[in-house]
């Protein structure tokens, strides 16, 4: 059965071969081990998520599952999961970048933003400054 629980230190490897069997970046992904959730399976980790927090608000990154486990409902959980730990932790706005799934947040409640509407103190992230181009789709969310 799998659970979805705070990440530990030891489930960087795990995630960061998701990431990198997904074409996510792991730039920056230090700034948000802290705040990651992952999904455990009987054996491996099999979806993460996490947030990057800024004050009161975060950037939500990061968020990949295991191919055979889409359109499960896992990455739902998986986000959900990482908004109540941001919630918790006093975060009160959640932006997100995206060059494929930018569809998919809406559904989450995630609506469409400008790089411009972003608050300066996300602009300075490893996503906003390295690792999404300037066409990556901007999203936001208010928890």
């Amino acid at each position: 059965m799998t659970t979805i629980e705070l990440a530990s230190d030891a489930d960087r490897t795990a995630i960061e071969g998701l990431l990198a069997g997904a074409g996510l970046p792991l730039d920056g992904l230090e700034l948000a081990l802290g705040t990651a959730v992952v999904a455990r399976g009987p054996e491996v980790i099999e979806g993460c998520a996490a947030v990057e927090p800024y004050g009161s608000y975060g950037l939500l990154r990061s968020v990949c599952v295991a191919v055979d486990l889409r359109g499960t409902g896992m990455g739902h959980r998986l986000v959900e999961a990482a908004e109540k730990l941001a919630a918790s932790r006093g975060i009160a706005e959640l932006y997100l970048l995206t060059e494929t799934a930018e569809a998919w947040f809406p559904r989450l409640g995630y609506l469409p933003a400008t790089r411009d509407q972003v608050p300066a103190a996300l602009t300075g992230s490893p996503e906003f400054t390295d690792a999404c181009p300037q066409s990556a789709a901007v999203l936001h969310k208010r928890l």
